[in-house]
């Protein structure tokens, strides 16, 4: 792995997600492991460029068929290979029968990889907005779900994914110039959220490039006399609920933020947890309304859904004043 430092991550932050997870993590993967990539003609907009001139025999570009690449992913993973499998995120729910068959179900070392999730394809509006994948993905046995919160920790994310022997589904957000959570390196662990900010009013919990948004949103708590715990929670299954039992024991209310609908993602995930204790505090769901959508640019389309810092908060305040 590369040293991350300042300099390194400002450089994967102007890349984006995507072109540091395919062309600065995968690289290096492939020198030391038997992994291959497979992709629906996404390769050169997810950056796998670099990846396919060194490793051409390690590169496999189906086309526009999703069913297949998955199908094709499957067998190379079942001789062996780690295989990373990309396409829109929004197209993985083509194939999520084969998903749950050849991945879940069969229990195959492939890790789906759900490029420009949420609102990162803007202006191609809701035909191309992936706001349910992560509700597809978590309910299919055997599958990790994965949302890295920047540029950085996709980076990380790629290589303990490559780690661990099962199928994966990462999501990754944002475009290219994305905000930057990390400065500097840390232990990235599946399935441990991270905390970022300690407060004893309220936890703030997000994840993917919209964690940025529940960073600012504390700002603007804090300056309102709100004391705000921001958790960074990356791995939606396995949910960290040891950090989640803290967080209900020391905190008035919990407030999930996500790029994603309202049923089925990061808040349904928490809120099924929850609803097993006794005793636990109120929580919100902030997301994207249980609808089909408007076309634009990304901050318009945050803002048409009440997910700008500012409306964050101000919706979080009405529920405790």
């Amino acid at each position: 792995m590369q040293e991350l430092n300042k300099r390194t991550i400002r450089t994967w932050s102007r890349l984006g997600q995507r072109r540091t997870f395919f062309g600065e993590a995968i690289p290096e993967i492939a020198e030391n492991k038997n992994i291959m990539v497979t992709a629906a003609d996404c390769g050169e907009t997810s950056g796998i460029s670099r990846f396919r001139k060194s490793f051409p025999d390690k590169y496999v570009n189906v086309g526009i068929a999703e069913q297949n690449l998955i199908g094709i992913s499957a067998g190379l993973a079942k001789e062996g290979a780690c295989v990373f499998a990309t396409t829109y995120a929004i197209f993985t729910l083509r194939c999520l029968e084969q998903i749950r068959q050849n991945c879940g179900y069969m229990g195959f070392n492939v890790k789906v990889v759900g490029a420009s999730a949420g609102f990162a394809m803007d202006i191609g509006g809701s035909t191309h907005h992936a706001i349910e994948d992560i509700a597809a993905m978590r309910a299919i046995p055997n599958m990790t779900v994965v949302s890295p919160a920047d540029a950085a920790e996709a980076y990380l994310a790629a290589h303990a994914v490559s780690e661990i022997n099962t199928p994966v589904y990462v999501r990754l957000t944002g475009q290219a110039n994305c905000p930057m959570i990390y400065s500097e390196p840390y232990d990235f662990k599946i399935g441990k959220g991270v905390v970022l900010k300690k407060g004893t009013d309220i936890a703030l919990i997000g994840n993917g490039i919209l964690l940025a948004e529940v960073q600012k949103t504390a700002e603007i708590l804090e300056e309102k006399g709100v004391s705000c715990t921001v958790v960074n929670m990356h791995t939606i299954k396995p949910l960290d609920t040891e950090l989640l039992d803290e967080l209900f024991n020391n905190h008035k209310l919990i407030v999930t933020v996500e790029e994603h609908n309202i049923i089925g993602g990061l808040g349904s995930a928490v809120a099924e947890y929850k609803a097993t204790l006794s005793n636990a505090p109120r929580q919100i769901i902030i997301g994207v309304p249980d609808c089909f959508g408007k076309a634009g640019e990304y901050m318009y389309l945050l803002e048409q859904y009440g997910l700008t810092a500012a409306q964050i908060a101000e919706t979080t305040r009405s529920f405790t004043l």
